[in-house]
C-alpha cells in the first residue's frame, strides 16, 4: 500500500486494579486471565503505560480499544459488580487520558442490575466519553437475550454506541457433560480453544430468535473471534428461520445488527470467508492482545500478532486499499459517528 493503514484494534484487552482487588475479594480463579501471576499474561494485562505502547507500535496498532478481560464484573455479586464497574470505568477513563491518541475504551457493564447497567453505559458515554460497552453474555443463569437486559439494549440503541460481547466459560453442567475426563485439555477446550464460541454464538442466535433486534432494529453487536462459530452456519441455520418466526432472514440480522473482527486469529480462510458472508463494510479489526502476543507453540502460526503480524496480515489481505481502511479504522469510525449526544 502506498499509504500507511491506520489500524485501530477493537478488543484489546486490560485487568484495571478495581477489578483486581474486587477478584481478590470475591475468591475469583487466580489465573493469568484475571490477571494474577507474574507471568507475560497477567504482567500485560496489568500494563497500561509504556511497554503496553511498545507492544502496540511492535504489533502495528495504533489505537487500542480497551476493555475488561473475561468475564468483566458480570460474575461479581450484585452490589459488588454496580461499585466495580463504576471505579473501573473510572480508571479507563484515566488510562485513555493518559495517551487520547493510543487508546479508547469500553465501559464495564453492572448486567446484574438492569437499571444499574442502563444508568452505568449513560454515564460511560455522556460523561467518559466512551463509545460502547463490553458484554460477556452470560450474567449468572441468565443469558444474554434474557428480557432484563431490555432496558440496557434499549440504552445502547438510544445512545447509538455498539455493544461488544466476549465469551466467557460455559456453564458447569456443560463443561461437565463436554470437556471432563480428557486430561488437563479440558479446561482450555471448555475455554478459548472452542467451548467459549458456541457459547456465545448460541446466545447470538438466542437474541436473534427471541426478538431483540426486533424489539432494537438499530441495536448494533460487535462479534468477535469471526463471529463466534454461527456465522460459518448461517446458509444452514437460516433454514429455521421461519419456523423460528423471524421477520427476516437470518442472514439479514447479521449483515444489519453484527459487525465482525477477528481477534487475534491471522487466518486467511476466516478473512475471506467473513468478507463474503458480511462484506468489508461490516468487518473490524482486533488483537485480542495480550493473549496473541508472542505465543506459537510449536510454530503455530495463527495466533500470533507480535512482530508486525498484526499489520502485516491486514497488509496483505486480498482486498482493495479502500477496503483494508475501512477494516482498519474507517468501519469503526463510522459506527461510532452514531453516538447521539447525551442531554
Amino acid at each position: 500500500m502506498s499509504d500507511r493503514l491506520r489500524i485501530i484494534g477493537v478488543e484489546e484487552t486490560v485487568v484495571v486494579p478495581a477489578v483486581y482487588e474486587a477478584y481478590e475479594r470475591a475468591g475469583s480463579p487466580r489465573i493469568p486471565a484475571r490477571g494474577f501471576g507474574d507471568g507475560p499474561i497477567a504482567e500485560n494485562l496489568r500494563e497500561v503505560g509504556e511497554r503496553r505502547i511498545a507492544h502496540m507500535d511492535d504489533q502495528g496498532i495504533d489505537v487500542a480499544v480497551l476493555s475488561l478481560s473475561s468475564p468483566g464484573v458480570q460474575d461479581l455479586p450484585e452490589a459488588d459488580a454496580i461499585t466495580v464497574a463504576h471505579d473501573a470505568n473510572d480508571q479507563l477513563a484515566e488510562i485513555v487520558a493518559s495517551h487520547p491518541d493510543r487508546f479508547q475504551a469500553f465501559a464495564a457493564i453492572p448486567t446484574q442490575s438492569p437499571a444499574a447497567a442502563a444508568a452505568e453505559l449513560e454515564r460511560a458515554v455522556g460523561e467518559l466519553g466512551f463509545p460502547g460497552a463490553m458484554l460477556y453474555g452470560r450474567t449468572g443463569d441468565k443469558l444474554a437475550d434474557h428480557p432484563d437486559n431490555d432496558e440496557l439494549y434499549a440504552t445502547a440503541e438510544r445512545l447509538g454506541v455498539p455493544l461488544h460481547f466476549h465469551p466467557q466459560m460455559p456453564v458447569q453442567p456443560v463443561i461437565d457433560a463436554y470437556y471432563s475426563d480428557i486430561g488437563q485439555i479440558g479446561t482450555p477446550l471448555a475455554g478459548a480453544a472452542i467451548g467459549w464460541y458456541y457459547d456465545l454464538g448460541v446466545q447470538y442466535l438466542r437474541m436473534i430468535f427471541s426478538g431483540v433486534f426486533d424489539r432494537f432494529p438499530d441495536l448494533q453487536v460487535i462479534a468477535g473471534h469471526w463471529g463466534e462459530v454461527v456465522m460459518f452456519y448461517l446458509d444452514h441455520t437460516g433454514f429455521f428461520a421461519e419456523a423460528g418466526g423471524l421477520q427476516r432472514p437470518l442472514a439479514d440480522y447479521f449483515k444489519r445488527n453484527f459487525w465482525v473482527a477477528g481477534s487475534g486469529t491471522n487466518s486467511p480462510r476466516y478473512l475471506r470467508w467473513t468478507a463474503e458472508v458480511m462484506g468489508t463494510d461490516r468487518m473490524l479489526y482486533s488483537t485480542d492482545y495480550p493473549f496473541t502476543y508472542g505465543f506459537r507453540p510449536g510454530g503455530f502460526p495463527y495466533v500470533d500478532t507480535s512482530n508486525g503480524a498484526a499489520r502485516s496480515f491486514l497488509e496483505d489481505a486480498p482486498f482493495t486499499d479502500d477496503q483494508k481502511a475501512d477494516i482498519a479504522h474507517r468501519n469503526w469510525e463510522r459506527l461510532t459517528a452514531r453516538a447521539a449526544p447525551v442531554a
